[in-house]
């Protein structure tokens, strides 16, 4: 059985919501799951795990948030991440969520395996909520 952390950062909920399908989705295709918000993940939690998926809105000029979120991805940058598979999903406002581009190749240089993402328009559709139950689905396998 594969073990799937999902680490996240919300303030209105909508990625909080996204968190929960992934979730959903890899318990529907047997994978263990840890579903923490950022304050209370720690490095292990990613470490152990098989997969990973990391949340975050987009905020303060197209960048992830920047007080707990930031912090606690900066922390994987010198670890050995041994192309462990990684799903990225946030919301956004205003900016039409550009950072998930940079997010990505970040997460890349950090050297996971970004196997999916997704980036919703404040709250997400019932086609967004279908395709981040299938982005769980996908770090189960």
């Amino acid at each position: 059985m594969k073990k799937v952390s999902i680490v996240y950062w919300s303030s209105g909920g909508n990625v909080e919501v996204l968190a929960d399908k992934i979730s959903q989705g890899a318990k529907d295709a047997g994978a263990e799951v840890i579903i923490k918000t950022v304050s209370e993940a720690k490095v292990e939690d990613v470490v152990s795990s098989d997969a990973i998926a990391f949340g975050s809105p987009s905020m303060d000029n197209n960048r992830i948030e920047q007080q707990e979120m930031e912090p606690f991805i900066n922390q994987f940058k010198l670890l050995p991440n041994n192309q462990k598979s990684l799903v990225l999903f946030g919301s956004y406002g205003w900016d039409e969520g550009k950072f998930m581009e940079g997010w990505k190749e970040r997460m890349k240089d950090y050297n996971f395996n970004v196997i999916g993402d997704l980036t919703v328009k404040e709250a997400p559709s019932a086609e967004e909520l279908n395709r981040a139950y299938e982005l769980g689905r996908l770090l189960a396998k």
